[in-house]
């Protein structure tokens, strides 16, 4: 593996990656536009250490071109080796794949890149920004940080979604995805909920360009340390 994967792929072999290749066990579609696959993980457990918000490239062809997007591992299982995916849908390679995939598919995984570096000191608060595409690792990120309230803004809607959050603590500010509604929500009330608490810690997990947005404000302009933020952009538009 890793000869079909094109330029990015010889870059992640050549940084210590590892391949595996997935097989498909069953589906559900938890919406029409949000759909979970099983898998078995060809291995992927016991090879690499399994940790929260813990990822995996899949290479996807699109045209003739390898194409590789990641995914937050849902329920892993080391030992019965497996683990699920959900994939927001929309127009794309991915997508197209993930709406056909039925048991006994397989799909080559790629891992390289993946960590979690638990905030020390523990959190007073947490503030984390992500929309449906990183939802697991958004449900991954709670359930890792325990008892921590949390205020979360989440661009688009969350109907019929599995959002883990718990009301008890947990603060859902849903943003209508539209233009720059989300970073101006941010800008708006971020400031004064930082401000209120004394160990903070910010997650930012959206299209690579909100992203990118929002980790330099809350960085430069509200002057979060960069071991207190998180960033990491889940995909491109286009």
């Amino acid at each position: 593996m890793g000869q079909g994967h094109g330029w990015q792929g010889t870059v992640l072999k050549l940084m210590g990656a590892k391949d595996f290749v997935l097989t498909v066990t069953g589906a559900e579609d938890v919406t029409p536009e949000y759909r979970r696959l099983r898998f078995t993980d060809g291995g992927l457990l016991t090879a690499c250490e399994v940790h929260p918000t813990m990822w995996a490239r899949l290479w996807f062809d699109n045209a003739g071109k390898p194409h590789q997007r990641a995914y937050t591992l849902v329920d892993p299982d080391p030992a019965a080796g497996t683990f699920s995916l959900e994939f927001a849908l929309h127009e794309g390679c991915a997508s197209d794949w993930a709406r056909a995939a039925r048991p006994g598919d397989t799909i080559e995984a790629t891992v390289q890149g993946t960590g979690f570096q638990h905030p020390r000191p523990e959190p007073s608060h947490v503030f984390a920004i992500g929309d449906p595409a990183s939802l697991p690792a958004l449900n991954s990120l709670l359930g890792a940080l325990g008892p921590a309230p949390a205020t979360v803004w989440f661009e688009g809607g969350l109907d019929g979604l599995p959002c883990h959050a718990d009301p008890a603590r947990h603060e859902i500010r849903q943003v209508p995805r539209t233009g720059t509604g989300l970073v101006d929500d941010v800008r708006a009330t971020l400031p004064a909920l930082l401000a209120a608490t004394p160990d903070p810690y910010v997650w930012i997990a959206c299209d690579a360009a909100t992203t990118r947005t929002l980790a330099s404000y809350v960085r430069k302009d509200l002057s979060v340390p960069k071991d207190r933020v998180h960033a990491l952009g889940y995909w491109r538009a286009g």
